[in-house]
């Protein structure tokens, strides 16, 4: 390389560098294996489970909004946090990084992802309270006429992409874990976010019209945000003692509730719909 001109030895050097960073001919031959269909379709499943709080929150958000412009918002806000968690994971050092501490309060560090986590979940917590008030005290006619007016199309976009934000850790993190192959990554992101796309206006149909569903989908974002709030504080406290020491908190038993819960809710839905044809009966004798 000493004879080449000092341009082209820089973008060899360069070709170089990426090559050692990333071969993208054995990302492929990974994922056309047996063994990578398989972390695909496993990356793919999980991925849906750890976006249902995504697709609770944009489904409650877009109703704030004209009926025409709610599938529009829905499918930009999944586009968004399909892009969000796609560029993310090429930045697995920089996530990684975040988990070291930013500076010290006493014995207790704050982390980067700590800030995070407590930023998101406060915002997630003032917002799912409002809505709960609005719900338990607003009628639907009211609601209706004093906030679909008020709210932007471009206000709930943001709140969107604040919230892809803060959830998108939760995703790459499991990504990393089933596979470190980035082709894999990024398809079983893709194929769950298209798949949330076609039936994310289904889900909140079924919310929407339902209020005691909506009401659980409620209190489960609620209890998402106190989590986040929880895991940062766990995170800052994990940095005053040794490793075997450290206290995580998993987002799994909220899921277990709120299945739990959906289960009563249904049996509550087909007793009322037993109920009305009941009473239909009766009048028509």
């Amino acid at each position: 390389m000493k004879n080449l001109d000092p341009v082209v030895k820089k973008a060899v050097y360069l070709y170089e560098i990426f090559k050692i960073m990333h071969d993208w001919s054995a990302d492929l031959a990974a994922l056309f294996s047996l063994n990578g269909l398989i972390g695909l379709i496993t990356l793919s499943f999980l991925e849906i489970i750890l976006g249902i709080d995504n697709i609770i929150f944009i489904s409650i958000a877009v109703n704030k909004l004209p009926v025409s412009q709610q599938k529009k918002a829905r499918t930009i806000g999944l586009l968004l946090a399909l892009f969000v968690r796609s560029v993310l994971l090429f930045f697995i050092g920089w996530i990684a990084s975040l988990k070291e501490a930013l500076f010290y309060l006493g014995d207790y560090g704050v982390s980067g992802k700590a800030l995070i986590l407590f930023g998101g979940g406060i915002f997630l917590l003032i917002k799912t309270w409002k809505e709960i008030q609005e719900k338990i005290y607003t009628d639907e006619d009211e609601i209706e006429h004093s906030t679909k007016g008020k709210n932007t199309f471009n206000a709930i976009i943001m709140q969107i992409v604040i919230i892809d934000f803060v959830f998108s850790f939760d995703s790459i993190l499991a990504a990393v874990g089933v596979s470190g192959v980035v082709l894999i990554m990024i398809g079983g992101v893709v194929v769950s976010m298209v798949l949330m796309i076609l039936f994310s206006g289904y889900v909140a149909d079924f919310i929407n019209k339902n209020q005691g569903i909506k009401m659980i989908a409620l209190v489960f974002l609620l209890a998402i945000g106190a989590i986040l709030v929880v895991d940062a504080v766990f995170d800052s406290y994990n940095f005053s003692v040794p490793e075997e020491s450290h206290l995580h908190l998993n987002k799994n038993y909220a899921y277990v509730a709120m299945a739990f819960a959906l289960i009563i809710e249904m049996f509550n839905m087909k007793e009322r719909k037993v109920k009305r044809k009941k009473d239909l009966n009766l009048r028509d004798e």
